[in-house]
Parts: structure tokens; sequence; C-alpha cells
């Protein structure tokens, strides 16, 4: 049994996606029109923009969210939706944050891994975001090498004071937690979560809607304005603003001129099968989220009515899969084959924002214009702890913000038209010796 299924027709204007499926609240924002004035005007409606908001709504500031289609409509609302402590860049970061860091780069890295964690979990509990979030994760190997990483891995967390909260894991270890036979060996992690992260940030936007923020769906941005006083501009209206944030991420083609060549699409694809029933229970007892060593992976949860959600296969070519659900089936069938021929009922793609090496990117593109972007794939935590690193910035509190802004950055020329081959060309290098390994 092959058959792919669209069971419940989604909500308009979003992905074809379990998460548009299973939404407790659809946004109706309105669009942009006129006039308004506020003291930050946000561009983007994703984790950023919106987790950015959150953090400056609680500081008294008048704030408002610009967002061409609907909140949550990009990676924000179709990722794997997995919290974990790992921090695409954090070698490149440690090499060039040590000049200012000195050593206290290490903590300051720890730290960021778990920040995220905290701002989400808290911030779920103070506003009762319902978005299923549960602990408990699964780094798991492939091959002998991978476990000499997980070993490193899990020492440090040992030192670290993570003792009660990480266990490493043999083949057996692993096999006692998923019904799999494919690893051999693990780090099981508590601390990390896992949750519906398209219900999140529509919680989130209420949470920022309470606290007096200013929401607007449908409403394209055609030019930032800068200047003493700058503004957003959109075909229907004008926000003028003290302070701006391009928080668009790989969704936007506002300021070329500066951010052209820093930041490139690379398409992951995701699929939901039909609730599993008692099979559920056989695959995954714990309901523990999981993701291989691999460097392009695969990464699985349950969702809460007992479907599984696979995700993997990377596409650095910017481009979409046209049968999502054929690439992935495979690897479902692989890693779990009880459930060969398992009905799929969804599959969507989405677009990660890539960054050369990997460091999230923090700038001004002028003196009170500001962008943040550039997750590599590591969204869910790090869009959190950059949107708190960002509000103490815009109100003054740049120690953070300057640490990161100090990074330097990769510019491809020709933009995307070089910038994904090099990617593309990466990604096949990095596999091979893994390979190798």
């Amino acid at each position: 049994m092959n058959a792919i299924t669209q069971p419940v027709k989604p909500a308009a204007e979003r992905a074809p996606s379990y998460y548009s499926a299973s939404l407790n609240f659809e946004t109706d924002y309105p669009t942009l029109q006129g006039s308004v004035t506020v003291d930050v005007a946000i561009i983007g409606g994703g984790f950023t923009g919106i987790a950015t908001a959150v953090e400056l709504a609680e500081r008294g500031l008048k704030v408002a969210v610009v967002e061409t289609n609907k909140v949550g409509w990009g990676a924000s609302g179709r990722n794997g939706g997995q919290v974990t402590g790992s921090l695409s860049g954090d070698e490149a970061m440690r090499k060039q944050m040590r000049n200012s860091l000195g050593e206290d780069v290490d903590d300051f890295i720890w730290h960021l891994r778990w920040r995220g964690h905290e701002i989400i979990k808290n911030r779920v509990a103070k506003y009762g975001i319902d978005c299923d979030l549960k602990h408990g994760h699964l780094h798991a190997a492939m091959k002998p090498s991978h476990m000499d990483e997980l070993k490193a891995s899990f020492e440090e967390a040992q030192r670290r004071g993570m003792g009660d909260e990480v266990t490493l894991l043999d083949a057996a270890g692993v096999r006692a937690q998923l019904g799999s036979e494919l690893y051999c060996g693990a780090i099981r992690n508590t601390r990390n979560m896992h949750l519906h992260p398209l219900n999140l940030c529509i919680g989130e936007a209420r949470a920022a809607e309470s606290l007096g923020a200013l929401i607007f769906e449908h409403s394209e941005v055609l030019e930032i304005v800068h200047g003493a006083r700058p503004a957003v501009v959109t075909r229907g209206g004008r926000i003028e603003a003290k302070q701006v944030l391009l928080a668009g991420d790989v969704y936007h083609k506002l300021e070329r001129r500066k951010l052209k060549g820093l930041i490139f699409p690379a398409m992951g694809g995701i699929v939901t099968t039909a609730p599993l029933g008692e099979l559920a229970k056989e695959i995954n007892p714990q309901d523990l989220a999981v993701y291989d060593c691999r460097f392009v992976l695969d990464y699985y949860r349950l969702t809460a009515d007992g479907r599984l959600l696979f995700g993997g296969g990377c596409n650095y070519s910017g481009r979409d899969s046209r049968d999502i659900a054929g690439e992935l089936r495979p690897c479902i069938e692989r890693t779990f084959p009880q459930l060969k021929g398992v009905q799929i009922d969804y599959q969507w793609s989405c677009a990660m924002g890539i960054v050369m090496n990997r460091i999230p990117q923090l700038g001004k593109l002028s003196s009170n214009v500001w962008y943040c972007q550039g997750y590599s794939g590591h969204g869910i935590a790090t869009t959190h702890i950059m949107g708190e690193i960002m509000a103490k910035a815009i109100t003054g509190d740049l120690e953070q913000y300057d640490t990161f802004a100090a990074c330097r950055h990769i510019k491809v020329p020709l933009g995307d038209q070089l910038g994904n081959p090099m990617l593309a060309a990466g990604m096949w290098y990095y596999q091979m010796l893994e390979k190798l390994r």
C-alpha cells in the first residue's frame, strides 16, 4: 500500500502540512492600511519577528509586525518541531568570538545552546500556549565513528552539570527506546524538546497582541525608508517607527544591495503518515524526537495524534522536490521496516536560510534599521535566542549583539546564482568525507 492522501483541506494560504491541518487557531490579522506610528516596526511574522515582538512588548515598547503572507507561513510553521541544544556554526563561532570573549567563549556558546529552551518553556507556561510541548530526544549514531562525537558531547554535558539529563546508549540501549535496528548508539537528552511549531508561533503572536503589539498580514513590504525616522512601506500603508528590524530570513528580497550573497535557501522535505495506532508505541514507546549524526540527516518524531512526522534529504539547489513522499518513503522504511507501505497523509517543503559559516547574521543596515537572519536548520531555539538579543540591542544593551555583529561572513558574488551551487558542492564534499569515516 503506497497511498498518498490529503484527508483534511489545510487552511488557505498555508503549506499543505500536518501543522496547517491541526491549528488551534487560524490567524486573521488585518492588512496594513493607512499610516501607523510605533516604536519598532518588525518585518516578518515568523519566529524571529514574533519572538522579538514579545520581548519588546514585555519591555513596554509599541511594536508593529508586518507579514507578507500569514503568521508562521514560512519555515517557522513548517519545520521538524525539534528544540535541541545543537548550534549550527558553533566551531566557527568559537574561532571568531575568541578575540572578543577570550577564555569565556566556551561558556558563552554553552549558554547559548540552552537559552532558547528556557525562553520557549517559560513563554509557553506564561501565556498558556498549547503546542504539544514534550521533553525527550535521541541523537543517534549510524556507525562507530559517530559514537566518538557522541561520547565527546556526553562528557561535556556531564562536566557542565547535565548528568541527570543525558544518557549514553549503546545499540541495545537504543533498541530499548526505539523499534529500529538502524543505530549503533545514541545520546538520550531529556532537556531537549519537541513541539508543534506553527501552534507555538501563532500562540506567541497572540501573546504579543495581548501586550499591545499590532500585527498585519497580507502586507508585503515594498521598501524600507531610511533616515532619522525610518519607515516601512507596503502597497496599502506605511509604518513610521523609531527603529526597524528586518526579520524575514530567506523569504524576502529587501535591501539586496547589502544583504545579497549572505544567505541562501536550502529546501527540506517533511511528510506525516496516517495515525499509526498501536504501531506508534511499538516504534517510539518513549515519544522521543530523533535525529542522526550525518551531515545530511533524517529527523522524526510522533505527533500528538500518533502519526510519524519524518523529514530529511536537504536540497541545496534552492528548488522544491517534485515528490517529497517518494524521496522520504525509503528512509522511513529503512528506519522502521514495520511501516512498509504506510499511508502518507501530508507532504510539504521547508526553505531554510543557510549561511556559509553557519553563524547567525546580526547587523545594521543603517543607524536605526537592524537585521537578523540565518539559522542554518536550527531555527526554533536559535530564533528565540536571537529575538532576546535583538530586543536587548534595540533597547540599548548591545553586549551580546556586538559579539555576533563582529563576526565576519562570506559574501558570495551573484547571490543565489552562485551561492546555491557552492552550497550543493559543499554538501557533496562533506557527504563524501562522511562515507570515508
